[in-house]
């Protein structure tokens, strides 16, 4: 059967609906709905010159994405959009795209989501607490503990800590933490990768990984613990690795996955080393999400000049692990 993967458009404002006109212009093996209010995608073929046949949404009508064509769930704004420009009354509209493609990819409608960037702040502003769709997910569909993850070609980094201040970072690393972590990065690298035994690094916090005590204790008190029970459970765990080390390709290539302790400590290497391939994916979840490794880029949106590379990989992805399914 045909997979049906659900395609939220994201921020109005920004570049989600072009880049979802973009995709859109190639053939796909899965059925792309596109989860957005008809007349913005129509007005931004129109700003951007994409020929773009767009089609409503049946679900009893299962077929493989045709290029130039897009078939789209319509869901209404609740105020114009203007390329660029943030209007928190839209916020609901976010949302509701969300909830549609959760709905959905719970009931069995959608094989995967794939989201498109939306933006945190805005969300927020409308007074609803928003830290990122990788949290919102969660709730969503009462997942205890999703893990962000950013994959590449060769290279896959999970994230320890997601949408937190630097200094809150230390205090939010436990050992219990660590090894709920590491466990759910393990039973995902099986099940949606088919690895059988991942190799997994975990970073060091500090510089140097604490340099034996002297540059902070956290490895000693916290990480090398966590390491401890996670072999003990007989689990192919290795560190804590300083992070300037292990991003090394000699010593990267010994190992499935990197486990970083913060945003910033593993997302820029990942980004610097394929960042219009590198696709974001949310582990621990009862669905199967993929998403762009990018923000809305107002200041791009309605130009046409957006890169829909990490969106179409994004779908790759998901594609190539509906596959890998029974």
């Amino acid at each position: 059967m045909i997979a049906r993967i659900a395609l939220t458009s994201g921020e109005p404002a920004g570049i989600g609906p072009e880049l979802c006109l973009a995709i859109a212009r190639r053939p796909w093996p899965y059925q792309l709905v596109c989860l957005a209010d008809r007349q913005l995608l129509a007005e931004r073929a129109r700003l951007t010159g994409a020929a773009i046949e767009l089609r409503a949404y049946d679900p009893a009508v299962r077929v493989a994405h045709q290029a130039n064509t897009l078939t789209v769930l319509h869901q209404p704004l609740a105020v114009a959009s203007q390329p660029g420009s943030l209007d928190k009354r839209n916020a609901g509209y976010v949302l509701a795209l969300l909830d549609r493609a959760i709905d959905g990819a719970l009931s069995g409608e959608f094989a995967a989501i794939v989201t498109a960037p939306v933006h945190k702040g805005v969300i927020s502003d409308s007074g609803v607490p928003f830290k990122g769709h990788t949290e919102y997910l969660a709730e969503k569909t009462q997942a205890a503990l999703p893990v962000m993850l950013l994959a590449s070609e060769g290279l896959r980094v999970a994230l320890a800590t997601t949408h937190l201040p630097l200094r809150e970072v230390s205090a939010a690393i436990t050992i219990d933490s660590l090894c709920a972590t590491v466990q759910v990065l393990d039973a995902d690298l099986r099940k949606w990768w088919g690895i059988e035994a991942p190799r997994i690094a975990v970073c060091g916090l500090n510089p140097h990984a604490g340099e034996g005590g002297h540059l902070g204790d956290e490895e000693i008190r916290v990480i090398e613990p966590a390491i401890r029970r996670l072999k003990s459970a007989g689990l192919q765990v290795s560190g804590p690795v300083p992070a300037d080390t292990v991003f090394v390709p000699q010593i990267l290539a010994g190992y499935d996955a990197v486990l970083a302790m913060y945003h910033d400590q593993g997302l820029p290497v990942i980004k610097h080393a394929g960042f219009d391939r590198t696709v974001n994916i949310t582990l621990g979840l009862p669905i199967l999400r993929t998403s762009v490794d990018h923000g809305t880029a107002l200041d791009l949106a309605g130009t046409g000049r957006a890169d829909p590379g990490s969106l179409a990989a994004a779908i790759e992805l998901a594609g190539r692990i509906l596959a890998r399914r029974p």
